[in-house]
């Protein structure tokens, strides 16, 4: 049968309560707890004295035995602290109009915030100790287990300042990050915007979360009046957010000013290893390559027929999608199907996971969280979130986080837990080499050329979101600090102009620049992030350059599958260094712009008349 003629998904369209999901399509929340009642007793155990003697260890932190029996009360409570909020916020997840269960989530993170407060003398004190003392810590046959640990802390050494100096900053936390929680009031709960319009004149209810969903409909009035209306409200209040995302810039800088490194950026990259070179590289490497993206513009202005390309015109699919509805079943078994290339143990425990541990809570219901996720802590399976409808999307989604949580169970398994959580510079490898794996098997099944440009063009517009898009947004985020760096004040018209060539530059003279795109950096929540979305680019190069490794070399799946099991036992570089990828290298992105040209050239071989 080819997988993409399935048959139709089987659970009702209609959203159903919460008790009527069958319970095979709920995750196992009860393999946490089995009832609320004993998630309670956990809670009341914890919340009683069991970190209160962490203060004795105060003034301590020079002596190896004190440190090693911090340790062990420290981490241990932040294990069972973790456990309590992975039930929490599941149940909260699974109907967000529970009471009951958000006010258990509610106690659970007054909890965290209680042991970090109680705890937040740790890290300025191993800091304020000499070098000789540090290294005698760091060397002591006993702490070995937890030496990469205390070598992360250690290596913010040269940046800390006295304990005065520190509590000063430390006080100056929820100051400084005034500008970020404003931005995401205004942005999530008081802008309004105008109904979207379409061909007919109907109206369209429009919020940031249907925007895209209207960018992608095939009424070009009705992507065209979304994408006009949704910028015209933000231009609306551009002062308001050029100052937001000023005040946030400059906390930034203060902080790196504070801690005496030379710029934003070292700052932020610095704690994680990362050379500022890898950044910079990324953003070289796509300017090389942009002439791929003015072609693919350009190619979009043909097939849709389009007498010009606006920016409410990027993503309306080329192709008709192809793929039918699948039912959940089918997709489960696909997804499974399609890692065999990375050998039996991973199919297995996956295998397992999606139908005897029930990690996946499938279907919508009423009031449940929207969207995908995985989560769960070092005592829990992984969990992954979906709202499953059948759509090619669902079934990819499904790969994604599946990766995610193959990720979390192998560091988990083989991992102590203080290196068990894996860094967020390699956390999209996972996920997105399994959506490699899954298309690679949806290709092998196709039937006809229009479904092969279809899941052709999927693979295009993941790497012109990733990597095209995301590097345009790093390269706007590190000239947004360089002028605070300069003494330069941002303005609205500044940072439009300046919006509006990166513009014109990533997407070529095809595009059409419309007044209301040069507002669009005022409604992207990741530039509040401090140097966070170059990851997406970096991420999505590494897992195409580990991907095509894996199916060209058996010796590179062991690697990969190492990679996977080492959670965060290393620095991100060295763990991707070890898999096969040297990120400091531009080489990893050419590879990425390079499988994108040969996408383009498959895609026109497909669509020839």
């Amino acid at each position: 049968m080819n997988p993409l003629k399935t048959k139709e998904i089987k659970q009702d369209k209609k959203v159903v309560a919460r008790d009527a999901v069958p319970v095979e399509a709920r995750w196992n929340v009860e393999a946490l707890y089995v009832t609320p009642d004993r998630w309670n007793e956990d809670f009341a155990q914890i919340k009683g004295a069991e970190w209160a003697a962490l203060g004795r260890f105060k003034g301590q932190l020079h002596d190896p035995k004190a440190v090693e029996a911090l340790f062990e009360v420290y981490l241990g409570t932040q294990r069972k602290l973790e456990k309590l909020h992975t039930y929490a916020h599941l149940r909260m997840d699974e109907d967000l109009g529970n009471d009951a269960s958000k006010n258990n989530f509610g106690r659970i993170m007054a909890l965290i915030h209680e042991f970090s407060l109680e705890t937040s003398w740790i890290e300025p004190e191993f800091l304020s100790l000499n070098e000789e003392q540090f290294q005698k810590v760091m060397n002591d046959a006993a702490l070995k287990p937890y030496r990469f640990y205390l070598q992360k802390i250690g290596r913010m050494r040269p940046h800390t300042l006295t304990p005065e100096q520190e509590a000063l900053l430390a006080l100056s936390g929820k100051a400084l990050d005034a500008s970020s929680r404003a931005f995401g009031a205004l942005n999530n709960a008081d802008l309004t915007f105008q109904p979207a319009l379409d061909a007919k004149g109907n109206e369209h209810p429009l919020t940031t979360g249907s925007y895209l969903s209207y960018l992608r409909e095939s009424d070009r009035t009705l992507r065209k009046t979304a994408f006009e209306n949704l910028h015209r409200g933000y231009e609306a209040h551009a002062n308001t957010l050029c100052e937001l995302i000023q005040g946030q810039v400059e906390s930034h800088l203060f902080m790196a000013r504070a801690r005496k490194f030379k710029s934003c950026l070292e700052a932020a990259l610095f704690p994680n290893q990362v050379d500022t070179a890898v950044y910079e590289n990324l953003i070289a490497s796509v300017r090389k390559g942009l002439p791929l993206m003015h072609e693919y513009v350009a190619l979009r202005k043909k097939l849709l027929k389009l007498p010009d390309v606006h920016a409410y015109d990027l993503y309306v699919p080329l192709v008709e999608d192809a793929v039918s509805h699948m039912d959940y079943e089918e997709a489960r078994e696909m997804v499974i199907a399609s890692v065999a290339p990375l050998g039996e143990n991973y199919q297995n425990a996956l295998k397992k996971g999606l139908y005897q541990d029930r990690w996946v809570d499938v279907y919508e219901n009423v009031r449940k969280r929207s969207g995908g996720y995985s989560s769960g802590c070092y005592d829990s399976m992984p969990y992954i979130l979906m709202n499953y409808h059948g759509t090619l999307n669902d079934v990819l989604t499904l790969a994604h986080e599946a990766g995610h949580s193959m990720h979390s169970l192998l560091s988990r398994s083989r991992q102590p837990y203080v290196y068990a959580q894996y860094p967020i510079f390699v956390a999209e490898v996972a996920s997105t080499f399994n959506e490699q794996l899954l298309l690679q098997h949806l290709e092998k099944k196709v039937k006809s050329k229009k479904e092969k440009a279809f899941l052709i063009n999927y693979q295009i517009e993941g790497i012109r979101g990733t990597i095209f898009r995301q590097t345009l947004f790093a390269e706007f985020e590190l000239q947004l600090h360089k002028w605070a760096e300069e003494g330069i004040p941002l303005t609205p018209g500044l940072l439009k102009k300046r919006y509006a060539e990166l513009n014109r530059e990533y997407y070529g003279p095809e595009l059409v620049l419309d007044p209301e795109l040069e507002i669009e950096w005022a409604r992207i929540p990741h530039f509040y992030y401090n140097y966070y979305v170059y990851q997406y680019a970096t991420g999505l190069s590494a897992a195409l350059s580990l991907f095509e490794q894996v199916k060209n070399d058996p010796r590179a799946r062991d690697r990969y599958v190492t990679f996977l099991s080492s959670g965060g036992s290393q620095y991100p570089i060295d763990l991707l260094k070890g898999a096969g990828v040297d990120m400091k290298s531009p080489d990893v992105v050419n590879a990425a712009l390079t499988h994108f040209k040969q996408l383009l050239t498959e895609l026109k071989e497909c669509l020839q008349d």
